[in-house]
C-alpha cells in the first residue's frame, strides 16, 4: 500500500544552508513560502489518493473475479493442471474456446439502475417527452379541425393483415418444433448401428438443410412478398425466421456432438434430450441451448404488467417520433432539386430521431420484450445487453450492445471458425463474423422496408469494420466514449434520413421496369390512408431532370 510521504524538497529543507539572501527572501515574505508548501502538499496527497484508489479498485477486482470463478466452478468443466498449474495445452486461452457459456442467475442492467433514484430520473424525463408529443398531437389537431383527434393511421397501416402474419408464424414455429428434433433423433438411433456414420450425417445433414431452405428460408419470403405485407408485420415475420433459424442451429449444433461421443450402452438407447426442454427453448430468451437453465422460484406479475405497458409505451413513443420528427422532413409540398445542402440538412434534422428511434429500439425489445418472456418463462439469467453506453471503443461496443446474438455469433461463428482452422487467422474469423452480422441486418432492412438500399450494409461492413480494428479496447480514456457516441449519432442520422427519402420515392416515382402500373397504383392509393405524402429522392429527382 503506499504511503503518505512528503516530497523531497520538504523533507530535506532544514538539512541545508540556506544563503544570506535567500534566507532574507524567506524572513521578508513567510506567506509565499506557505502557500508554495501547502500548493506541493495538495498536490503531493492527491497523487496518494489517485494511487490508493487505484490499488483498492485491483484489489477488489480481484476478489471478485475470484468468487465469480468459484462460484462458476461447479457449472464447468474442469482442466486437467499439473503441480496446480494449467498445462500448455489447457491455458487460460484454451480453456475459454473450450467453455461454452454458462448461464447463472442475474437481473438486467438496467433493472438494477432503476432502483437509483438518479438514473430513475432519466427514465421519468423520457416519459414526460412522451406525453409532450401527445399534447403537441392534440394541440395540432384542435387548432387544425377545431377538435381533439388522437389518430394512430401509421400504426394501424404499420401493423396491418396481422392473420396472415400468426398464419405464417405458427407453420415455421410448428416446423422449427418438430422436424429439426425428430430429424435428431431419427439420427441419433442409427449413428451408433450404421458402420457409415460419415454417410448417415452428410444425408441427414443434406435433408435437413433442404427442408431448412424451403420452410425457414423462402417460405416467409413468399409470405411477405406475396401477401405484400406493411413494414411491422414483414418485420414480424423475417426476425421470427432469422430466430427460428438460430434457433435450430444452436439445438442441433449443442447436442450432436454429445451425441457422437457417447456411445450408448447394450440394450439401451442414445441419450436424447428431452422435448420439453427443446420446446422451453424455442420461447426462452436466449440463443444458446440447454438442456436446463437457472430458473426464479415465482413469477412477478406486477412486473410482467408494467413491462407490457412499457412496450406499449414504446410502440407509441416510436410513432410521435414518425409522425412530429421524420414525416415533416421528408415531405415537402413541392418536389424540391436535389443539392448538397438539402441532403447535409436533412441528415443533421435526422439525427435526434434516429438516436431516439436506437434508444428506444433497445429499450423496447432488449429490455422490455426480453424480460417480458424471461419473467413469464422464469429464465433467471438476464444478463440480455451490458453498460454499452459506456464502451470506449466500438469492439466493446459490439460485445454489449446485444449479448444474446453476440454469444451466437461467437460460439457458432468465431469460435467455430478458429477450431476450423486450428486456432490461426483471429482477423479472418472476425472479419467473416462481421460479413455475415452485416448481410442479416441489411436482409432484415430489405425485407421489412420492401426495397434494397445497402446503407445499414455498408455502415456495418465498412465503417464497423475500420472502427472496431482502429477504436479497439486499448482505448480507455473518456474521449473515445464521446468520439463513439458522436459516431452513433451521425451514423442513425444518415440510416434514417436516407431510407425515409427512398421510401418516399419507391411510394411516388416507382421503377418502370420493376414495378408495374397496378402495383404503383395500389402503393400510391395506399398514402392518404396514412396520411404520409412525400416526395422523390435524389436518385428520382435526377432521373426526372433528365426526361
Amino acid at each position: 500500500m503506499t504511503t503518505a510521504e512528503p516530497p523531497k524538497e520538504l523533507r530535506h529543507r532544514n538539512n541545508k544552508a540556506l544563503p544570506s539572501d535567500e534566507l532574507s527572501d524567506q524572513v521578508v515574505s513567510p506567506g509565499n513560502v506557505q502557500e508554495d508548501e501547502l500548493r506541493q502538499w495538495k498536490e503531493h496527497a492527491q497523487r496518494v489518493k489517485v494511487k490508493v484508489l487505484e490499488q483498492v479498485q485491483d484489489h477488489l477486482s480481484d476478489i471478485l473475479d475470484e468468487a465469480l470463478t468459484e462460484s462458476v466452478q461447479p457449472f464447468t468443466h474442469i482442466q486437467p493442471t499439473i503441480n496446480g498449474k494449467m498445462t500448455k495445452k489447457t491455458s487460460a486461452r484454451s480453456q475459454k474456446m473450450d467453455d461454452g457459456k454458462v448461464f447463472m442467475e442475474r437481473p438486467s442492467l438496467l433493472d438494477e439502475l432503476f432502483e437509483i433514484s438518479h438514473i430513475r430520473t432519466i427514465y421519468h424525463m423520457f416519459i414526460a417527452v412522451l406525453l409532450i408529443f401527445c399534447l403537441s398531437t392534440l394541440a395540432v389537431d384542435f387548432i387544425d379541425q377545431g377538435r381533439l383527434v388522437l389518430e394512430f393511421d401509421l400504426l394501424f397501416f404499420a401493423f396491418g393483415k396481422l392473420g396472415t402474419v400468426i398464419q405464417a408464424w405458427v407453420v415455421m414455429f410448428l416446423y422449427t418444433l418438430l422436424v429439426p428434433y425428430y430429424t435428431l433423433v431419427f439420427w441419433a438411433s442409427l449413428y451408433h448401428m450404421l458402420p457409415s456414420k460419415l454417410g448417415l450425417s452428410l444425408g441427414t445433414g443434406l435433408i435437413l438443410s433442404v427442408a431448412q431452405t424451403c420452410v425457414l428460408g423462402l417460405f416467409p419470403i413468399y409470405v411477405v412478398i406475396e401477401n405484400q405485407l406493411p413494414p411491422a408485420s414483414r418485420f414480424i415475420v423475417i426476425l421470427e425466421q432469422i430466430r427460428f433459424v438460430m434457433k435450430s442451429y444452436s439445438f442441433m449444433r449443442e447436442t450432436a456432438p454429445v451425441i457422437m461421443k457417447n456411445t450408448p450402452k447394450e440394450g439401451k438407447g442414445p441419450i436424447i434430450p428431452p422435448f420439453s426442454s427443446y420446446l422451453y427453448f424455442l420461447f426462452c430468451p436466449t440463443l444458446i441451448y440447454r438442456e436446463s437453465y437457472p430458473r426464479n422460484n415465482h413469477i412477478r406479475w406486477n412486473y410482467v404488467g408494467s413491462t407490457l405497458a412499457m412496450i406499449f409505451g414504446c410502440l407509441f413513443y416510436g410513432y410521435f417520433i414518425l409522425v412530429r420528427l421524420c414525416v415533416p422532413v421528408f415531405r415537402p409540398e413541392t418536389n424540391q432539386p436535389f443539392s448538397i445542402r438539402t441532403m447535409v440538412l436533412a441528415i443533421f434534422h435526422s439525427i435526434l430521431p434516429g438516436i431516439m428511434l436506437l434508444l428506444l429500439c433497445f429499450f423496447a425489445f432488449l429490455h422490455c420484450w426480453l424480460n417480458l418472456f424471461g419473467e413469464l418463462l422464469r429464465f433467471a439469467d438476464r444478463m440480455f445487453y451490458k453498460d454499452w453506453w459506456n464502451s470506449t471503443s466500438f469492439a466493446n461496443y459490439y460485445r454489449t450492445w446485444n449479448v444474446v446474438v453476440h454469444d451466437w455469433l461467437y460460439y457458432y461463428g468465431y469460435r467455430d471458425f478458429l477450431w476450423l482452422s486450428k486456432r490461426k487467422f483471429r482477423a479472418a474469423a472476425m472479419l467473416s463474423v462481421f460479413i455475415v452480422s452485416a448481410v442479416v441486418h441489411e436482409y432484415a432492412l430489405t425485407m421489412g422496408l420492401g426495397f434494397f438500399y445497402p446503407v445499414m450494409f455498408c455502415l456495418f461492413a465498412v465503417f464497423g469494420v475500420v472502427f472496431n480494428f482502429t477504436m479497439n479496447d486499448k482505448r480507455q480514456s473518456p474521449v473515445f466514449n464521446v468520439i463513439m457516441w458522436a459516431c452513433l449519432f451521425l451514423g442513425q442520422g444518415v440510416q434514417v434520413c436516407l431510407y425515409c427519402q427512398e421510401w418516399y420515392a419507391q411510394i411516388h416515382c416507382p421503377r418502370k421496369e420493376f414495378l408495374g402500373a397496378g402495383d404503383a397504383s395500389v402503393l400510391v392509393l395506399q398514402l392518404p390512408q396514412v396520411k404520409l405524402p412525400g416526395s422523390c429522392s435524389g436518385r428520382i429527382m435526377d432521373r426526372g431532370m433528365k426526361r
